[in-house]
């Protein structure tokens, strides 16, 4: 049965499982919780930048919530999954069910983000353009495949190369996590050639040219259905579903309370669209308003409703997950679970329109956006010329700008693609305050001395 099939202790870099008193699960964990990577998501923008006094979230405590979102959802899909089907599961398989599946959905949530780089979307955004707006200089020296990757430079394929890609001078395998993780957060299993508006798991794509062998290996390993060979396309594996459905939840809530926080948006109206959502999915709404009285910090009001709405949502989630469980297997399924409930409900419609009108549009999100574009589009563009150049042809001041570059990222003996890529390692794995004081340093803004 292809339950039996689609885990696997195995990880990259050919790193063989250990006998430990944690699961090689459990270690996935641990080691994204350690690594550098999922550290600087903690100076990286969510929605909100740096709000002063007020406390909202960035990239790493979004995380840390989808985290613990996702191993709810985890641990009652295991349930049913070893209910449903324990006369046809292996030893292994149960066991992995009963005790594994919600601590790989968890570190797999850990870690979706770590690929996204500065300032949210805006740095994405930066990223692709440069290369657009550059396209009569620097197209011909791609192939077709590589210019895909580097023309709609995407978080979730960048996720996949910052956790398995062997940076000059370090181990082979990068965080070496197993590939059930790594297969668990490939929202669009294909290459960037097959993108395609409309459809679920190709609106996207999930890894670069440069580590397409890798993902072939997790794919396989984990029996993902192959749909196309040439241009690579996968359907998505049945543990990606929860991953998403717990970031979904997450930040369609949260955004909430932190506008809340902020004032952007007051308590009556917070507590309205959380409310309006309880009840359609609530029976026992008088014991939530009961509640509710009880507390009069407006905060602690609007953290108590957040509470119970995702509790709603991540119980219509499992709801779903269950239903939609075949489909999901055939890989037939092609939309989100919230999204599924989305339209269905009126409620958490209204919450995402909302959202996006006052809370998504509002001038402070707006204005970090435009900043952060500018940010790393000029920094790309400090880096990037030099680094295609022939080492013969370097100026003075190209090299100058190469020193700036840490060894690590320094690709000088592969191709201009791979040397491209290392500077958009470098970049793309920049803090929102690291990215603005350098920008400020070289573009002579701000000159002093850093040791």
């Amino acid at each position: 049965m292809i339950l039996n099939q689609i885990f696997t202790s195995q990880r990259s870099g050919n790193h063989a499982p250990t006998r430990a008193h944690r699961t090689d699960f459990q270690r996935d964990f641990d080691r994204i919780i350690f690594s550098s990577a999922f550290r600087r998501l903690q100076n990286k923008t969510q929605v909100f930048p740096l709000p002063g006094s007020v406390f909202v979230h960035n990239r790493l405590t979004h995380s840390l919530e989808v985290s613990s979102v996702g191993r709810s959802l985890g641990s009652v899909a295991g349930e049913f999954i070893v209910d449903k089907y324990k006369n046809e599961l292996t030893d292994d398989a149960l066991d992995f069910y009963q005790h594994n599946l919600s601590n790989v959905i968890a570190a797999a949530c850990l870690c979706h983000d770590v690929g996204n780089p500065a300032f949210g979307h805006s740095g994405e955004d930066a990223i692709a353009s440069y290369f657009e707006r550059n396209e009569s200089d620097l197209k011909s020296l791609f192939s077709e495949k590589e210019w895909a990757d580097l023309i709609n430079f995407e978080g979730n394929a960048n996720a996949i190369r910052t956790l398995t890609h062997q940076q000059t001078g370090k181990d082979v395998g990068g965080t070496q996590l197993t590939y059930t993780t790594l297969a668990s957060i490939a929202k669009y299993p294909c290459e960037a050639v097959a993108r395609t508006k409309g459809i679920l798991h190709r609106k996207k794509f999930g890894f670069f040219q440069n580590e397409k062998e890798t993902f072939l290996d997790i794919a396989h390993a984990v029996k993902m259905t192959s749909e196309s060979e040439d241009p690579v396309i996968f359907r998505r594996h049945p543990f990606v579903w929860l991953v998403e459905a717990a970031d979904d939840i997450c930040y369609n809530i949260i955004d909430m309370e932190d506008a809340h926080r902020l004032g952007i948006i007051s308590t009556d109206v917070t507590q309205e669209l959380f409310l309006e959502l309880i009840k359609s999915e609530n029976r026992d709404i008088q014991k939530v308003t009961q509640k509710l009285s009880e507390i009069s910090n407006a905060n602690e009001r609007i953290s108590y409703l957040r509470a119970k709405v995702i509790n709603a949502l991540i119980n219509k989630a499992t709801e779903l997950y269950k239903f939609n469980f075949e489909k999901i297997l055939e890989g037939n399924l092609d939309k989100a679970l919230l999204e599924i409930f989305l339209n269905e409900n009126p409620s958490l419609k209204e919450i995402e329109r909302f959202s996006i009108e006052h809370i998504y549009g509002h001038r402070s999100v707006v204005e970090i956006e435009n900043a952060g574009y500018n940010v790393m589009y000029e920094l790309l563009d400090h880096f990037i010329p030099p680094v295609i150049k022939n080492p013969s042809e370097r100026k003075s001041y190209d090299k100058k700008a190469l020193q700036l570059i840490p060894q690590q990222f320094c690709y000088e003996n592969g191709s201009l693609y791979q040397k491209t890529l290392g500077v958009i390692d470098f970049v793309s794995g920049m803090t929102d305050n690291f990215a603005t004081d350098l920008y400020r340093k070289i573009k002579g803004i701000e000159i002093g001395m850093t040791v």
